[in-house]
């Protein structure tokens, strides 16, 4: 809890991933991915009760044994691959017998955020007087450095190429690494999303910030797991 508001964690895990099938468990370190979230969550003093949304009951024995709860089994039609994240956290806390103030969601894919972030993250919205909050990350590649590649001819992306040639001279751009949102129940049910014109930008370091989707970003996460060890 924080500011007298009761904060809820959703994890959300879906049993049919694409990129790499069974990632949600797959062993990082030894432990499940989805694991490392829940661990994440439970050590942050200020979340209230944490959950895993998931249709997947292998998926649900996992978390439960680290510790989260799986209050339901999430329904099929809501673990399709173009059901949305809003629609998973919507049935969440309409699915649920208890109220809340406040929504983080946590995906299981970022195994490098921890309790500290998520306290920090609550923290900086505590400061600011706006529970509206999203974490981001620093980009390799300024937009400034970036084109559409259209038939065969390269376009900036900002409408007008720089003459910058070092990466000093450009401002540093954000990209959001899908690790931590903050956002008060009633304006989620209202507008059903997490980015706002007033979001709080969370700004994460690279090494925390990383998101597994595929094989290699899972590989990516192993050489940094074992660079720490």
């Amino acid at each position: 809890m924080i500011d007298n508001k009761k904060v809820l964690a959703i994890i959300p895990a879906r049993g049919g991933s694409k990129g790499l099938p069974g990632k949600n468990i797959k062993a990082l370190g030894g432990t499940p991915l989805i694991n490392w979230t829940v661990k994440a969550a439970l050590s942050c003093p200020l979340i209230d009760r944490t959950i895993v949304t998931t249709d997947s009951q292998q998926i649900a024995n996992v978390a439960e044994s680290a510790g989260a709860e799986i209050p339901f089994i999430r329904p099929e039609e809501l673990a399709a691959d173009d059901t949305s994240s809003a629609d998973v956290v919507l049935h969440a806390i309409n699915a649920l017998d208890e109220s809340f103030d406040l929504i983080v969601l946590l995906q299981p894919t970022s195994p490098f955020r921890n309790g500290q972030d998520i306290h920090d993250a609550l923290l900086q919205c505590q400061q600011a007087n706006n529970y509206t909050s999203i974490s981001v990350c620093a980009t390799d590649k300024s937009p400034s450095w970036l084109f559409w590649c259209d038939d065969n001819r390269l376009t900036p992306i900002l409408g007008k190429q720089s003459n910058a040639t070092r990466r000093q001279d450009v401002n540093d751009a954000y990209g959001l690494n899908g690790a931590i949102y903050v956002v008060p129940v009633e304006r989620f049910k209202q507008e059903r999303k997490f980015l706002f014109d007033d979001s709080l930008p969370f700004i994460m370091q690279k090494q925390s910030s990383v998101d597994i989707d595929d094989a290699m970003d899972f590989r990516i996460a192993e050489l940094i797991l074992a660079d720490q060890q």
